[in-house]
């Protein structure tokens, strides 16, 4: 008999469903697995840090794809250049997090202005001048 983990073995040893082990199966996140004589996927024990790495990236903030590219560079070491690893993705999304915690921010701030100036209704708001929301002003300028 061939050893390995079953399906519900490695889901669980992961973490995860084994739904969501045939969904990176079919992104091709994991490769296929071995077969028992009865048609049970049997997967290599290092798969449970491959899922585990996976589900990580993406608490990190990273996409499925971006995932599959990292662990295809990954793969491949050899020929990778070395923009194209870990180091220089997650400075990417370090940056991409920064912008959004700042957007974010501002977004607090103004909220908290317009529960402070008693905003109750938006129209109402937008015609007064306490109003701290940024109603965009139209004019026959904009192409209107």
């Amino acid at each position: 008999m061939r050893s390995g983990l079953r399906s519900g073995q490695l889901a669980e040893a992961a973490g995860v469903h084994q739904q969501t082990l045939r969904y990176y199966e079919r992104r091709g996140l994991l490769a296929e697995p071995d077969r028992t004589l009865g048609g049970h996927r049997l997967y290599p024990p290092e798969t449970v840090t491959i899922v585990r790495v996976i589900k990580t990236a993406q608490r990190l903030g990273f996409t499925l794809d971006e995932v599959a590219e990292l662990l295809s560079v990954d793969v491949h070491r050899h020929g990778r250049r070395p923009e194209a690893g870990l180091r220089a993705r997650a400075q990417a999304k370090l940056a991409e997090v920064e912008r959004k915690i700042a957007d974010l921010s501002v977004i607090r701030e103004t909220l908290r202005e317009a529960v402070a100036a008693g905003c109750d209704d938006l129209v109402t708001c937008a015609e007064s001048p306490r109003c701290p929301l940024p109603f965009v002003e139209l004019t026959s300028q904009a192409g209107c």
